[in-house]
């Protein structure tokens, strides 16, 4: 793994490109894996008691954040280890109900190298997990429901059928209300989020999702991996949705490389 930006050391001012960046800690020869502290480290939550919401995604080189309905295809080894960093530092995770079906997700598990770290935080052993629905048309017998570590949370609309919400609690989830009729308001579901302690927040999609989260100016940062893989064909962009009136500006933060693949954090302006 190599450090591309910030650069902390640069050669002299006529000698061409900038020196490699120091090394951050626990990280191993220039190119070699970084252990998941230095990782931790990279990609720490500001501090403060305000909620942040960071999303973590990944597109091919054409612009595709997906390849057959799923991103695993546009992965690598390294981008799953900072995929399991993110939700290590999490509090909650936010994904969509289309990404819960199509990705086949499982409760978050409790990891030993993180586990001293979320205890100082104050943070339980795992994050949890906020699926984020309208309609509620989830498989509630899933183990994500049935079998979480913490309890998992179901967000929808206060017009969200009475049949549904029964199941869900029927199958252990906790439901919060969180927008009128059957839609979800991005604000308001970050906030019921945030009023339950669950502050340093990570989106993982999808892509719609992470659109209305856009579309609502309440994402912070944005974790974007960059795969060296062209898919062509007509997969969706990282974010889907209306088109906002203004572009949101963001600024790089910090770039990281790996087997060319590039591991790019970008911070709200």
């Amino acid at each position: 793994m190599r450090r591309l930006f910030p650069v902390t050391d640069m050669t002299a001012e006529s000698a061409g490109p900038a020196a490699p960046a120091a090394p951050a800690r626990g990280a191993g020869p220039e190119g070699g894996e970084w252990s998941l502290d230095a990782l931790a480290d990279a990609y720490a939550y500001p501090e403060g008691d305000g909620s942040w919401l960071r999303a973590n995604m990944v597109s091919s080189l054409d612009g595709a954040g997906q390849h057959e309905g799923r991103s695993q295809p546009l992965s690598s080894e390294t981008d799953m280890r900072i995929f399991g960093t993110l939700r290590g530092l999490a509090d909650v995770i936010v994904v969509g109900a289309e990404t819960v079906r199509l990705e086949g997700y499982r409760p978050a598990r409790a990891r030993e190298a993180f586990a001293a770290r979320r205890a100082a935080a104050g943070q339980g052993p795992a994050p949890v997990i906020a699926v984020v629905s309208a309609s509620l048309d989830l498989d509630f017998s899933l183990p994500l429901f049935t079998e979480p570590l913490v309890p998992t949370l179901v967000l929808t609309g206060t017009g969200a059928a009475p049949e549904r919400v029964g199941a869900a609690r029927k199958a252990g989830a906790e439901v919060l209300f969180a927008g009128d009729g059957t839609r979800v308001d991005p604000a308001r579901a970050l906030a019921a989020l945030s009023e339950r302690g669950l502050r340093r927040q990570l989106t993982e999609g999808g892509p719609r999702l992470l659109g209305q989260f856009v579309a609502a100016e309440v994402l912070d940062e944005l974790c974007l991996t960059i795969s060296p893989t062209m898919t062509a064909g007509d997969a969706q962009r990282i974010a889907g949705g209306p088109p906002v009136a203004v572009p949101t500006r963001f600024q790089v933060a910090s770039v990281l490389e790996r087997d060319g693949f590039l591991f790019t954090r970008y911070l709200r302006i």
